[in-house]
């Protein structure tokens, strides 16, 4: 088996979803309000998987809707930790189409959340700092 390269603590999380009809509003396209689910969702991942901590939503920035998505394209949401408070992460999300026969892949969405820990009794909660390596990296 390949090794899987491993960066501790984990900044990015990757999912894949196929569009299918109860994904879709009246125009045969990814309803937006399932796109943020599945952002919000990487976001969650994300953040939770970074500081090993209970995590919930604070806040979402500037979704912006690029591209339509339709019926039958994979997606791949991609959540990345982009900086670190004291008790809150800044996740990307982006939204990728792929064409499963061609293998053409665009940005269709994109957005910022903001994610926030918390401790036992549900009080924001310190996570751990950016290591200095990935503050260098561009995303």
């Amino acid at each position: 088996m390949t090794p899987i390269l491993q960066i501790d603590p984990p900044l990015e999380v990757r999912m894949a979803e196929i569009v299918f009809p109860n994904h879709t509003n009246h125009m045969g396209t990814l309803f937006g309000g399932q796109a943020m689910a599945w952002m919000d969702k990487a976001a969650f991942l994300a953040a939770a998987r970074y500081s090993r901590r209970t995590v919930v939503t604070a806040r979402s920035d500037q979704l912006d809707f690029k591209l339509p998505i339709r019926i039958g394209q994979m997606v791949e949401t991609i959540g990345r930790i982009v900086s670190v408070g004291r008790t809150s992460m800044k996740v990307e999300v982006e939204l990728v189409t792929e064409d499963l026969q061609t293998g053409t892949r665009k940005l269709c969405t994109r957005g910022e959340f903001v994610m926030i820990a918390l401790d036992a009794d549900g009080h924001p909660t310190e996570v751990p700092r950016m290591p200095a390596s990935a503050q260098d990296t561009p995303a």
